[in-house]
């Protein structure tokens, strides 16, 4: 099947386009234009080409990985496209092809996967304290190092309930609910999503040089990848 065929069969790529005039409302309201080389109006020009050279290159680059998904564009447009939309086609299927690996941005969905994923499945919640290392966030500074480094004492003291049963924020999440969340993931093909993530990636990482039979090589490629270096 055709590329252009087949990102069509996507329901927001309907949702996402009604022929768009080039008039550039989408472009003047988009924050990530304003400080990136990314174009909504652009964006709609070459997915209406219907060309697949194009589109392919385009799901290769760093390009789509570039929207912060603000949605602006939709309150703007006078025709009712939604360039965010269409990015959310370009990119799932960018994944699917395992074209992401080859953008700088698109790679680091390796990392996104690992890490949101992983707090999910594994503690119920898209972000843990305990994961926030400073080492890999250190725009938060000393305060946050001083509280990952004190983390029991300090929630503790503000009356959470930290990798704890129990009710209470940041409550430990029992294994019934973490089974269910397991469920919907195998359900809406955020499972098979993400194994396609890590396949392609590993795929990647061998091409680079990294050795992915050992658990160590992947887990420099993570850094790497994270840290923008490849």
């Amino acid at each position: 099947m055709q590329l252009h065929e087949l990102i069509k069969q996507d329901i927001r790529y309907k949702e996402a386009l009604n022929a768009c005039m080039n008039c550039g409302m989408c472009t003047a309201v988009c924050p990530a234009a304003e400080f990136s080389d990314y174009d909504p109006r652009i964006l709609l020009n070459l997915v209406q080409s219907e060309d697949d050279e194009t589109l392919e290159k385009l799901m290769k680059s760093d390009y789509i990985w570039l929207c912060g998904q603000c949605m602006s564009c939709k309150t703007r447009c006078p025709r009712g496209n939604v360039p965010g939309l269409m990015i959310n086609v370009l990119r799932r299927y960018s994944q699917e092809l395992g074209y992401f690996t080859e953008s700088r941005r698109g790679r680091q969905q390796y990392a996104l996967h690992k890490v949101l994923n992983g707090n999910v499945l594994g503690r119920g919640y898209c972000i843990v304290p305990d994961a926030v290392k400073p080492e890999l966030h250190p725009e938060q500074g000393p305060v946050w190092e001083w509280v990952y480094r004190n983390m029991d004492e300090f929630y503790d003291r503000i009356g959470a309930n930290l990798r704890k049963p129990g009710p209470g924020v940041l409550r430990e999440i029992d294994k019934d609910s973490l089974a269910e969340l397991k469920s919907i993931y195998d359900e809406t093909g955020a499972t098979e999503m993400g194994e396609k993530i890590e396949k392609f990636s590993i795929q990647k990482a061998e091409q680079l040089g990294y050795d992915t039979d050992d658990e160590s090589g992947m887990d420099k490629y993570f850094l790497d990848i994270y840290k923008g270096k490849i």
